[in-house]
């Protein structure tokens, strides 16, 4: 009688531990073909580009782009600083070839306004992105949400692909044309595909 016990005992165990892998077969394919489903109804667009220092500098950082349902997020991590604050724009070229940065041309402008703070009645270019602050170790997060960029959309007027970040040594005044008085680029990163 004991000796029953034990074989059903081990019959129970056996068949519990193969519906258990089973289960988790099953489990797995389920969850990719969900992760399918998602990516094929997914308006999401993503790009990563990698701050390069210039004119002698120390800056690196990692900016990310995330466009979804027409609106682009930017976060950038930055690094390399002086404590305080700094500009970041966009600018028109994705050309980050020269030690100074100036290859990547002047602020990404496509509606030919004046420069200024981002949404001023008065006009802004549409890479006026602004200032930012670095702590005491000089580091610094950015995040800038909007729906007047898109990621390879083709309208030349919001599209940022083809253009360059620019990372200066100094503040936006946010007034002085054409490019607010930012002084040198210290930091550049280009937006390729």
């Amino acid at each position: 009688m004991k000796n029953l016990k034990l074989i059903a005992l081990a019959f129970s165990v056996v068949f519990a531990t193969s519906c258990k892998e089973n289960k988790t077969e099953t489990d797995e394919i389920i969850d990719t073909e969900v992760e399918e489903i998602v990516k094929e109804n997914s308006t999401e667009k993503k790009l990563s580009i990698t701050l390069s220092p210039k004119s002698g500098s120390n800056v690196e950082g990692t900016i990310n782009f995330t466009e979804k349902n027409g609106i682009v997020t930017m976060v950038g991590t930055i690094t390399g600083l002086e404590e305080g604050e700094h500009a970041i724009h966009i600018h028109e070229k994705a050309d980050c070839s020269s030690v100074d940065g100036k290859s990547s041309g002047g602020h990404w402008n496509p509606t030919a306004q004046p420069h200024g703070a981002w949404g001023d009645a008065a006009g802004y270019h549409k890479g006026d992105i602004g200032n930012f602050k670095t702590n005491a170790n000089g580091r610094a997060t950015i995040t800038k949400t909007t729906d007047e960029w898109c990621i390879g959309c083709g309208d030349a007027s919001k599209d940022i692909l083809g253009k360059a970040i620019i990372v200066h040594i100094g503040v936006d005044d946010l007034k002085s044309q054409p490019s607010g008085a930012a002084g040198a680029r210290v930091g550049c990163a280009g937006i390729i595909e």
